[in-house]
């Protein structure tokens, strides 16, 4: 039987967010005048903001317009790999690869769920020694290449449970695994967290720290 470690990765194992950045990242170095569409990239996180779109439907513009509407991932790899090269080197907070340390000597399965897109995200949790990750699909068409579509569910929240809950029973750990550890920094994985034998919220903002303290989950600053 295994005992689990599931980590959030946004601003939980990372700093600072990377969805925005990684649409960045590959927008200067693959087609630079991608980035005349950025005032179409503010306009549409003000549209998320007024509630007018939701979070996948702002993931798929912004992927569309600094992206593009389709690439092939031999184009994306050494975008990716740099991408998480320049992660690892400056945006891991210190408390995080002392808590994946401490699981992995506790040996337990790591494992990273995040709402970030998988294509980059398996990428950093590689270099940071996870077992597993689960987070939001990009589809690949008949032609082999990535779209900018999101396959499935925005692993978020509600969503976020639900593809672990997926993942459990496809991995075969169903009724098999054993204790699990919870980390996020974000109230949007109360179900996450509710779902999870221990609680631990990373650097927690406002309403989660709240709720940590009624429910008597652990707070933990990871730097």
């Amino acid at each position: 039987m295994s005992d689990l470690a599931v980590y959030d990765m946004d601003r939980t194992v990372t700093r600072r967010a990377t969805y925005t950045p990684f649409l960045l990242h590959c927008a200067t170095r693959r087609a630079p005048w991608r980035l005349l569409f950025l005032p179409l990239v503010v306009l549409s996180m003000l549209a998320y903001v007024a509630r007018l779109i939701d979070r996948a439907l702002l993931k798929e513009i912004n992927h569309r317009l600094l992206l593009g509407g389709k690439v092939h991932p031999r184009e994306l790899k050494p975008l990716v790999d740099s991408f998480a090269e320049r992660q690892i080197a400056a945006n891991i907070r210190p408390g995080a690869l002392a808590a994946i340390a401490r699981d992995k000597g506790q040996g337990r399965r790591l494992v990273l769920a995040t709402a970030s897109y998988r294509l980059y995200a398996a990428a950093i949790a590689k270099r940071l020694g996870f077992d597993d990750v689960i987070g939001t699909g990009s589809i690949i068409g008949l032609d082999d290449q990535v779209h900018a579509k999101i396959d499935g569910e925005n692993c978020y929240a509600d969503a976020k449970l639900r593809m672990i809950a997926d993942w459990v029973d496809r991995s075969g750990l169903l009724g098999k695994h054993g204790h699990v550890r919870f980390y996020s920094d974000h109230v949007s994985d109360r179900p996450a967290f509710e779902w999870a034998d221990e609680a631990v919220a990373v650097n927690p903002h406002s309403k989660l720290r709240r709720l940590a303290r009624q429910r008597g989950w652990t707070v933990e600053d990871w730097g």
